[in-house]
């Protein structure tokens, strides 16, 4: 199924455009374009990036050199005591050593921390995508509510017309005086609505402002034609910004599994100190190296390998899961889809016109006689409310196109 709904593609959201003043009118696009380049969470999620690069570098390196002062030697009973000169045994040392950790550990380390740089450039995507499609939504939703209360505003045009239809058939004795009652009792349920539709307008209001940073954003234009193509959609699974996080995580983990055996490899040190004595007796050197015995791996190493690996198991079938989880979203998400351009389409086609020209003959019956008030007021209000259901139902399939294309769609650059 390929469905347009009118000018825009949803790929000029990440597209620079010129910068304009907040007060302006936005159009689809640059809404999301300011999102893009205005989401605090957005920002935050480039920091938490930029964070995991600059731990990368250090990830597998050798650790710093260990500076060793001492004394050794040193009398503390006997005549000699407290005397840095008495005794031929003591002894002022300065040394270095390096610690060495074996090489699969550093290199476990440093894949761990590329799949740590992988999960934060997923969850990056992830909020962008949330971002764009959280704008998107409240783009539309202020834009059909708009539309929505300017229907209505013609209805209460329409109920003075009818005012003053009554109040000539007052004045003619053709009608009851309790009729001129009806159409303000049908002007006070369009102001019940009405107040509803300046909310809802309201809260699209603040929420495009959330993420636009525009104080009181107006919309401008048309809402985008969006093609929902289920087959490139299907085959795009894999490539959503949730699969490629849950990716990274399993990448992590199997770095993890690579870490916890590293630990049944010995790491190994390196030290080296001079040693001063009174000159009487000379200086001393000393060299030594240190090495782990792993000897114990099956209370200490092969727990840890054994939590690790169920770790990684587990995250592939979380993947597994996800997966399944965005296809069956995807499925329905397109079948709501279908229904909702199928109710659209039956309200353009037969609600409204069979409505409008209800409202038409009954009109014409009122006028001439042959029909009382209220049931001419109705068959007015059931063409508003039909209009009003139109322009609802065109929304539910413009939000899901919208929803769809973001969610599911390819990543653009």
């Amino acid at each position: 199924m390929r469905l347009s709904m009118y000018s825009v593609l949803l790929g000029s959201a990440v597209i620079a455009l010129p910068s304009t003043a907040l007060a302006d009118p936005l159009t689809y696009a640059e809404a999301l374009t300011r999102s893009a380049a205005n989401a605090p969470s957005l920002k935050a999620r480039a920091v938490s990036t930029d964070a995991a690069r600059s731990s990368a570098i250090a990830a597998g390196r050798l650790p710093d050199p260990t500076l060793d002062l001492g004394v050794s030697g040193f009398p503390v009973t006997g005549p000699n005591a407290g005397s840095f000169t008495r005794d031929d045994f003591t002894t002022a040392t300065i040394g270095f050593s390096q610690q060495f950790p074996n090489l699969a550990k550093r290199h476990a380390r440093a894949e761990r921390a590329t799949a740590d740089i992988g999960i934060a450039e997923a969850g990056e995507l992830v909020e962008a995508r949330t971002v764009q499609l959280e704008t998107a939504l409240a783009w539309i939703d202020l834009y059909y509510g708009e539309r929505r209360l300017a229907q209505l505003d013609l209805l209460t045009a329409s109920l003075d017309d009818l005012q003053k239809t009554v109040t000539a058939r007052l004045a003619s004795g053709s009608a009851r005086p309790s009729q001129a009652l009806e159409p303000e009792q049908l002007r006070a349920a369009v102001a019940d609505r009405r107040a509803e539709m300046v909310a809802v307008i309201a809260q699209a209001r603040a929420r495009l402002a959330r993420y636009t940073g525009d104080p009181n954003p107006e919309v401008l234009g048309d809402p985008p034609m969006l093609d929902v193509d289920p087959a490139a959609l299907r085959a795009g699974i894999d490539a959503l910004p949730a699969l490629r996080a849950q990716d990274a995580r399993i990448a992590g983990a199997d770095a993890d599994v690579r870490l916890a055996r590293a630990d049944k490899r010995p790491d190994w040190r390196v030290g080296a100190s001079y040693g001063r004595r009174d000159p009487r007796f000379g200086d001393m050197a000393s060299v030594g190296v240190s090495i782990d015995l792993p000897l114990f791996a099956g209370k200490r190493q092969n727990p840890k390998i054994d939590a690790s690996t169920s770790m990684a198991r587990g995250s592939r079938l979380d993947r597994e899961a996800l997966r399944r989880e965005l296809a069956a979203a995807l499925e329905a998400d397109l079948a709501d889809h279908i229904m909702h351009h199928e109710r659209w389409s039956n309200a353009r086609t037969t609600l409204v016109p069979l409505a409008k020209r209800r409202a038409e003959l009954d009109r014409d019956s009122y006028a001439a006689g042959k029909l009382d008030l209220g049931t001419a007021l109705m068959s007015t209000l059931a063409l508003a409310e039909a209009e009003v259901e139109t322009l609802n139902r065109e929304a539910d399939v413009a939000r899901d196109a919208i929803r769809i294309t973001i969610t599911y769609g390819e990543e653009r650059p």
